[in-house]
C-alpha cells in the first residue's frame, strides 16, 4: 500500500545494481583517470574520519561480526573461485611494485656487518637473526639503527 511519507524500495535493484555494474568499466577508469578531486589530498584530509570510523568498528566488534555472518562456506567459495583465478595475474601486476617496496630492505639486508656465526644452535647465530630484524624495524620506522 503507498503511503506519501514512506520511501519507496523497487524491487529488482539487486539485478539492476549487477546489470549496470557489468557495463561500467570505461566510467570507473575515466573517474580514476580524471579525479573530481585529488585522491591522495583528500585521503590524507579525512585521516581524523577514518581514525574515528576504526575506533567505532572495534568499539561494535563490527570485524568480527562481519567475519561470523560470512562464515568459512562463503569465505572459501570467493577465495577459490574469484581469488584463485585473479591471485597469478595480480601477482604479475604487482611485480614492479613489490620490487621497488622490497628493495631498500634488501639493500638494509646486503649492507649489514653481522657478528660472527657460531656453532649451530649457539645464541650468537640468534644474535645475528636479532641484528637483521633491528635493522629491517628501524627502516621500516625510519629511524637508525640503535
Amino acid at each position: 500500500m503507498y503511503c506519501p511519507t514512506m520511501p519507496v524500495v523497487r524491487p529488482g535493484a539487486a539485478d539492476k545494481w549487477a546489470r549496470r555494474s557489468a557495463v561500467a568499466g570505461p566510467d570507473y577508469a575515466a573517474g580514476v583517470q580524471a579525479p573530481r578531486r585529488p585522491w591522495a589530498a583528500t585521503t590524507i584530509a579525512s585521516a581524523a574520519n577514518q581514525a574515528a570510523g576504526v575506533q567505532a568498528a572495534l568499539a561494535n566488534k563490527s570485524f568480527e561480526k562481519g567475519v561470523a555472518a560470512a562464515g568459512d562456506a562463503k569465505w572459501q567459495k570467493r577465495a577459490a573461485g574469484k581469488g584463485a583465478l585473479r591471485f597469478g595475474p595480480g601477482v604479475q601486476d604487482a611485480q614492479p611494485d613489490y620490487q621497488a617496496g622490497v628493495q631498500p630492505y634488501f639493500e638494509v639486508i646486503a649492507n649489514l656487518q653481522l657478528t660472527a656465526r657460531g656453532p649451530k644452535g649457539s645464541p650468537q647465530n640468534l644474535n645475528r637473526v636479532a641484528q637483521i630484524a633491528n635493522a629491517l624495524h628501524a627502516k621500516k620506522m625510519g629511524v637508525g639503527l640503535r
